[in-house]
């Protein structure tokens, strides 16, 4: 007989809850030990109950995120341990907690209470976003209240408070309210950034502050940072919150310091519960704004606020920018968005496309995506062109039209991007000889940039494998692919390498 079954509705209150304390403890030892400290550890104690046969398992977590995150990573397995533990069918109901509710206590757990902050897994690799081929990308996988094909909604609530937020309190201030978590599409390029802007959203002025997120251009950088913010207003719609420009704390400084009002500079921005900084590369050379800058960053990390910010490049490649500055911002949690693979940017556009009550057949979204690659700025005005020649011309959106729409862009990135060219620039950027893409010589320091060439062949042109190993010096296909599949597999893991990649492809994208 198993420790506690369903036939066992007299059992004592005390092993009804001692079931969650046990799930629990098995999970504890099944996680990497940061996992269970940041995600399982908090919760408080689950309310158990029989209804109609079923063990009915009640957790109230504190907020969507922390909600969202659990169901998707975590629910199946605490329910696979559930149902081993109790012999019979179980039901896990997940559940924001009533924010009147008194606080209750941690798990109960032997020697566990609340962590002092929460931290992303140190091999933290979400892997819970929906297919891309799926009607909605922006469903978290494996969720038990979600069906297929059923679009994700914020809880109503989180909108009122979200909306009251920006009416009844103009200390809120440059926030788009359009620009959240549910309205951007997740995908390997953006998974560390997004699951850090969870964990700040949820936990705001504990761990990972300052949070520095960079990358190119039309990434979705902004995105993300409003996405935190109107995050924190719904859950605290009386949070002090300041989204900007980098320039316009640039030009805050240079008004106040010809007035010499400095003090209303300093009750601007160092009384906020969140500030959100775009584009600091902006600074550079500025030595009053860095000065004053650095004053509000030691003012808002002192008071537990938080700091998000944005740049085209990670911090110690920032120059003229000063090194006390530069070596706090990478004192919090530095994370890089790159650009889009070919099936984000294809979510991306049936998502976009949808927002319009459009449908984008899936073909015409990978014609588009294969051709727009740069970013997602880029790839929304492809998108737009695209829908207004569909219109205007009463014509059905095949790929025909599409490739007639875009003819102009696609005969731009014809132009500017051939696999000469390619080799050219991988040439100069390693320091080696053009004729050494062509040549036998197979030492790492030629062999290495030759693969990456050829990576940036089957990506950025139209050309097959065959063609691609024609003009390396009449390669076999085989080792085409070898190479797209080694440079391809190491980019996800090797940082330094995806960085120079995406130089590469800024540079080729001109």
């Amino acid at each position: 007989m198993s420790a506690f079954d369903t036939s066992a509705a007299s059992h004592p209150s005390a092993d009804l809850a001692s079931l969650w304390q046990r799930s629990c403890e098995r999970l504890a030892t099944e996680l990497p030990e940061q996992q269970f400290n940041t995600w399982i550890r908090p919760l408080p104690p689950a309310e158990i109950s029989l209804q109609d046969g079923h063990t009915v398992v009640s957790v109230r977590v504190a907020n969507r995120f922390m909600l969202d995150w659990i169901r998707t990573q975590y629910s199946v397995r605490l329910e696979t341990i559930l149902v081993e533990l109790t012999g019979g069918p179980v039901k896990i109901d997940l559940a924001l907690a009533v924010r009147a509710a008194a606080p209750r206590p941690a798990m109960g757990l032997p020697g566990m209470g609340n962590p002092n902050g929460l931290s992303l897994p140190a091999n933290a690799n979400p892997s819970g976003y929906q297919a891309y081929n799926q009607p909605s990308a922006n469903i978290p996988q494996g969720l038990p209240s979600y069906s297929p094909g059923q679009s994700y909604q914020q809880p109503q609530r989180a909108h009122e408070h979200q909306q009251i937020g920006h009416r009844a309190h103009p200390q809120v201030m440059g926030l788009n309210p359009a620009l959240t978590f549910d309205t951007l599409v997740p995908g390997r390029a953006n998974q560390m950034a997004r699951t850090a802007a969870l964990h700040v959203a949820g936990a705001p002025g504990h761990m990972y502050n300052p949070l520095f997120i960079y990358g190119g251009v039309g990434l979705g950088k902004t995105h993300l940072m409003n996405a935190v913010g109107n995050a924190l207003l719904a859950d605290k719609p009386s949070a002090r919150i300041l989204y900007l420009h980098a320039e316009q704390f640039i030009s805050d400084v240079v008004k106040n310091y010809q007035r010499k009002t400095f003090d209303e500079l300093k009750a601007k921005y160092h009384s906020l519960d969140l500030l959100l900084i775009d584009d600091v590369q902006f600074f550079a050379g500025k030595d009053r704004t860095q000065e004053e800058f650095f004053n509000a960053f030691e003012a808002l990390l002192a008071k537990k606020a938080h700091i998000i910010m944005t740049s085209d490049t990670y911090p110690k490649g920032l120059v003229n920018i000063d090194e006390r500055l530069t070596s706090r911002f990478d004192a919090g949690l530095t994370v890089a968005i790159e650009p889009p693979e070919l099936e984000m940017r294809v979510a991306i556009l049936i998502k976009k496309a949808e927002v319009e009550a459009i449908t984008m057949p899936e073909d015409v979204a990978f014609f588009i995506a294969k051709n727009v690659r740069a970013n997602v700025r880029e790839l929304e005005g492809a998108l737009r062109k695209v829908l207004a020649f569909s219109k205007f011309n009463h014509k059905e959106i095949t790929i025909a039209l599409a490739r007639e729409a875009l003819k102009d862009l696609l005969s731009i990135q014809n132009r500017q991007i051939s696999v000469e060219n390619i080799q050219k620039t991988v040439a100069d950027f390693y320091k080696i000889k053009v004729a050494d893409m062509y040549s036998k010589k197979r030492p790492a320091s030629i062999a290495r940039p030759r693969q990456i060439a050829m990576y940036l062949a089957k990506e950025l042109t139209q050309k097959s494998l065959p063609e691609i190993g024609e003009l390396f010096g009449g390669r076999d296909h085989t080792t085409v692919l070898h190479a797209v599949r080694k440079i391809g597999g190491e980019r996800g893991k090797d940082s330094e390498l995806n960085q120079q990649l995406h130089v590469l492809e800024q540079t080729l994208k001109g």
